[in-house]
């Protein structure tokens, strides 16, 4: 199989250390931001990110549970939106094209029943490849 389906599959964090450098780039930004509007540095973000920093870089242990809380968070985060997001797209997409193609009179699949036909078996012209063709496939 090329794809495990299971649900149970686990989740691996990043490095202690790619974790922390992150996060001292999200500090920095913060730090810096006010700058764009002539304010002065947030040096309370910078002193976090300095310390955060030094962590990362001589002791990336420290941060290995702040690494598995980050990472509990996203599955969390990741299991609230995940089904918003994809329930947004079909509400949104696939459901107002499905009503339109309705009120059209389209049937791409084919699933309108039709008494008069004496089977629904769509014949191939030209015909498909030749059986020989089709074993071993992968």
């Amino acid at each position: 199989m090329h794809e495990d389906l299971r649900r149970d599959q686990a989740v691996r964090a990043s490095s202690d250390r790619a974790f922390g450098l992150v996060f001292v780039v999200v500090f920095l930004i913060v730090a810096a931001w006010p700058l764009l509007d002539g304010e002065g540095l947030r040096w309370w973000s910078a002193a976090i990110a300095a310390a955060i920093a030094a962590l990362a870089v001589f002791m990336p242990k420290t941060l290995a549970p702040l690494n598995r809380l980050w990472t509990k968070f996203g599955l969390l985060l990741h299991r609230i939106t995940n089904p918003l997001l994809l329930g947004v797209i079909f509400f949104l997409a696939v459901v107002p094209t499905g009503l339109i193609m309705r009120a059209l009179g389209k049937d791409p699949l084919r699933l309108r029943r039709d008494p008069a036909v004496s089977s629904y078996w769509i014949r191939r012209e030209p015909p498909g490849p030749p059986p020989r063709t089709l074993d071993r496939q992968f």
